[in-house]
């Protein structure tokens, strides 16, 4: 038999169980942005689907004016006053967001390991993987790894990471070069 503590890491949250699929909706929806009828401030400072500012309006007229352009009312920020509500297309909306929303999560540092003695194809070709990284504007590290007696020859790694500063120095500038842990990052320029 397992002891008490070894069961508890062993326990999974289960999601919540919704009742219906309208709830489920109901309760994604509530996360972001409240649109039409879930806005519940008498006015909003209103925005109209062509950006123009029509200042302070009754939520039930700002309703009705996004029916009538059939979009939707969309409260994109809650002022202290009034919210600010805009009249857009909420489905176009949220995929603009979701889509900001991955580009910003991207990784941007990339790695690349050598050795103190890699051979001139392959410091090529990670020369040239590197420059693709820099381009795209990730920022790239590099870092030289030591074995057994090569740590007696660590002016050789050094070397090696000055001859990578000075091939990438067109197209980028040195973020941060440790010669103690025989790292360097460089970022785009």
């Amino acid at each position: 038999m397992a002891p008490a503590h070894f069961l508890n890491h062993l326990a999974v949250k289960r999601p919540k169980c919704y009742n219906n699929l309208a709830e489920f909706k109901e309760k994604l929806i509530v996360k972001k942005q409240p649109i039409n009828q879930q806005i519940k401030a008498p006015q909003v400072l209103l925005i109209d689907h062509e950006n123009n500012n029509l200042g302070l309006t009754d939520t039930a007229k700002a309703l009705q004016m996004a029916k009538d352009v059939k979009l939707d009312l969309v409260m994109v920020s809650s002022g202290k006053d009034a919210p600010v509500a805009k009249i857009l297309d909420y489905g176009k909306f949220c995929y603009q967001q979701k889509k900001r929303q991955g580009t910003s999560a991207k990784s941007v540092l990339k790695e690349v390991k050598l050795r103190p003695n890699v051979g001139e194809s392959d410091y090529g070709v990670r020369i040239r993987r590197a420059e693709e990284w820099l381009s795209k504007g990730d920022s790239v590290r590099f870092q030289v790894r030591l074995r057994g007696r090569e740590h007696q020859h660590r002016d050789r790694a050094n070397e090696l990471l000055q001859r990578i500063i000075n091939d990438l120095g067109q197209i980028a500038k040195v973020q941060s070069f440790d010669q103690r842990a025989l790292m360097l990052q460089v970022v785009p320029a």
